[in-house]
């Protein structure tokens, strides 16, 4: 058995007002994502997204089923979204290989049967990210190149938030049930992301930070406008986001993050945005 498994339960606003830091991790923080030869994943009842990391060293990692899914196989009824975040690597599904540069990414449907990790043929470091939501429908596969992402520049350096967002896994490239997942890429000399903030009721969202550089860090905002919190986090380390709550972040450095969606509505833009002066 490759997976290891744990639930995050979902947390009332009010309950969430009266946590202190070490609670505030023990609910929100995902911090051990990958280790060598295992799946390490995260069962959340927050729209019942998987967040899990695969760290495929000696041989292939199976994505294998546990027994909260109650089902024979992990896909017989959930869609997933996976995102290289290492060196090139080959996922195959079902038999089929498929190759992932550094950032591609890759839509597996309901209903497949087996998914192999690979681990890099030269060796080199190899590690996927992924969310998984529950699916009503079969899509087909497909693998997301950089350059077929819906790409957009937000922000600007003087107000230290310049970045790129890469829609990877969004209802405009991708047919998917409710999963969209997407890559946020930090310019030099900006920190902040996400800001001004939003909150959307009718998606729950994950954060994974990555390209943090050494010694550095990032700073995650939740929590409801009116009464934010925070959690100081590492590299390669993932946060879960209430639909309640605001989603941002603010680094040493810069810095790159996966987002991932879940929920009933696929609008990228259905959002409640909180200027940023409302903030307390």
């Amino acid at each position: 058995m490759t997976v290891h498994q744990s639930t995050r339960h979902a947390i009332h606003p009010n309950d969430f007002k009266g946590y202190d830091t070490a609670k505030l991790r023990e609910h929100f923080l995902i911090e051990n994502l990958f280790q060598a030869d295992s799946i390490q994943l995260t069962y959340t009842l927050y729209d019942r997204l998987i967040v899990g990391g695969v760290h495929p060293v000696s041989g292939p990692v199976r994505l294998d089923t546990f027994p909260t899914l109650r089902s024979e196989n992990f896909l017989d009824r959930r869609e997933i979204g996976i995102i290289n975040v290492s060196s090139d690597s080959t996922i195959t599904v079902d038999g089929e290989e498929i190759t992932l540069k550094n950032k591609e990414a890759l839509y597996i449907g309901k209903g497949v049967k087996e998914v192999l990790f690979h681990p890099a043929p030269n060796g080199a470091d190899t590690r996927f990210y992924f969310n998984s939501a529950p699916a009503h429908h079969t899509y087909p596969t497909k693998k997301v190149q950089l350059s077929e992402a819906e790409t957009v520049e937000l922000g600007s350096l003087e107000t230290a938030n310049a970045r790129t967002i890469r829609k990877v896994l969004i209802n405009s490239v991708v047919e998917t049930c409710q999963l969209q997942m997407g890559i946020t890429e930090l310019k030099t000399g900006s920190v902040w992301n996400t800001m001004p903030a939003h909150t959307h009721d009718r998606r729950m969202e994950a954060y994974f930070y990555f390209e943090v550089l050494e010694d550095q860090t990032v700073c995650h905002f939740l929590g409801e406008p009116q009464e934010t919190r925070h959690i100081w986090m590492q590299n390669q380390q993932a946060v879960l986001s209430p639909p309640w709550s605001i989603h941002s972040g603010a680094g040493t450095s810069n810095y790159t993050f996966i987002w991932g969606m879940a929920g009933e509505n696929l609008d990228y833009n259905d959002m409640d945005k909180v200027a940023t002066t409302e903030l307390k």
